[in-house]
């Protein structure tokens, strides 16, 4: 079994599949070593998770929808690739957080997605990083990530 496919079992993390793009552009770009995932949107097993961080949900809500989003992450970079194992870093995510405009703890919802990352890939998962509020994010979900990988 490959090293992240059997981290993933070890973690006891199932990875949902990659979802389909939702308008006019591709769920992911591989340029060179790089490989862009575009912004995935916080779905749980139940559905969307819609809210707004600072009224309708709090930072651990929050920090849970962005996991959900590095899992979407995850299985975008894998149908990208087909093996996790050519994955050699995490480079950067940028997250939007659907929130209010007194609401200041972005960093710690997107820490739901970066935790993830450094369980998953370890030392290669440890990433640079944008943490920013937006007024709304499509559908009404709470949280939406983008991801580069360095892959092989």
């Amino acid at each position: 079994m490959a090293k992240i496919e059997a981290r993933l079992e070890e973690l006891g993390i199932s990875l949902p599949a990659a979802p389909a793009p939702a308008a006019n552009y591709v769920p992911f770009v591989r340029s060179g070593n790089l490989l862009y995932v575009s912004g995935q949107i916080s779905n749980g097993p139940d559905g969307l998770i819609l809210g707004r961080l600072g009224a309708s949900m709090d930072a651990t809500e929050g920090a849970l929808a962005a996991r959900f989003c590095g899992l979407a992450l995850i299985a975008q970079a894998k149908a990208a690739l087909g093996d996790l194992d050519r994955v050699t870093r995490v480079v950067k995510l940028t997250g939007f957080v659907n929130c209010t405009p007194d609401f200041t703890e972005q960093p710690k919802v997107v820490n739901g997605c970066s935790d993830l990352m450094v369980e998953v890939f370890g030392d290669a998962g440890r990433h640079a990083r944008a943490a920013v509020g937006a007024p709304s994010l499509p559908l009404g979900v709470g949280v939406e990530i983008e991801a580069i990988f360095e892959v092989e």
